[in-house]
């Protein structure tokens, strides 16, 4: 099991929270909004409301004590970087930042970030760099142990349900998004979202459960 704390409960930050937390892991999230954090009540480990800009904060939670931090907060690029530095000088050893432009993500990688993601601007760039099999299209790394990938959906799996399909049962993976090929993208899709020809679905789970997804496809 790992510890992650995830800061910033945007549709990004709320989504790899819940997915981390259903696949066993310890969860901390914190963010400013009440009602965001009352959202996330029984879907993670803990979830706590405060300003993460304040270092005592991040103290008083123990947020060094953790494997991987996720900074998901995008459109307010002072306090991301100011967070992530933050973190990064507590001795987290792996910080992920979400970045809203490639200026900031920059900026984010000098302030000690390791991973920085833009996934409502970049997927198209990272799809088209990093292909590496037939249906695999894109790799995130969490950890040594985790990742995102962005998958093609098989043959067999059209016009399934995610229910029916049982992605997680049997290949041990998580459907976090859902991008249409009219370029809409469904976050979190439920268990009655219909997966069709054209889709391309991002999964996170273990890297070990990846890659015999890999190679099954």
């Amino acid at each position: 099991m790992k510890q992650f704390v995830v800061i910033g409960l945007g549709s990004f930050g709320m989504s790899l929270a819940k997915t981390l937390y259903e696949m066993g892991n310890d969860v901390l999230v914190i963010d400013k909004d009440e009602e965001l954090v009352q959202s996330m009540a029984g879907l993670v480990t803990h979830a706590v409301r405060a300003d993460a800009t304040d270092e005592n904060v991040l103290k008083s939670l123990g947020v060094k004590n953790f494997d991987v931090a996720i900074v998901a907060i995008g459109k307010n690029m002072e306090s991301s970087i100011m967070i992530t530095m933050l973190v990064k000088e507590m001795g987290v050893k792996y910080v992920i930042a979400k970045a809203h432009n490639e200026l900031h993500a920059r900026v984010l990688y000098k302030v000690g970030a390791d991973r920085v993601v833009m996934p409502e601007k970049d997927m198209g760039i990272r799809v088209a760099r990093n292909i590496f099999s037939s249906n695999l299209l894109d790799l995130i790394e969490f950890s040594k142990d985790y990742s995102i990938a962005e998958i093609l959906p098989i043959e067999e799996w059209f016009h399934k349900t995610l229910k029916e399909i049982r992605m997680r049962e049997r290949y041990g993976l998580n459907v976090i998004a859902a991008k249409k090929m009219n370029d809409e993208i469904i976050v979190s899709p439920g268990p009655d979202y219909v997966v069709d020809e054209g889709d391309i679905l991002a999964v996170c789970g273990k890297n070990i459960d990846i890659k015999k997804f890999e190679i099954k496809m």
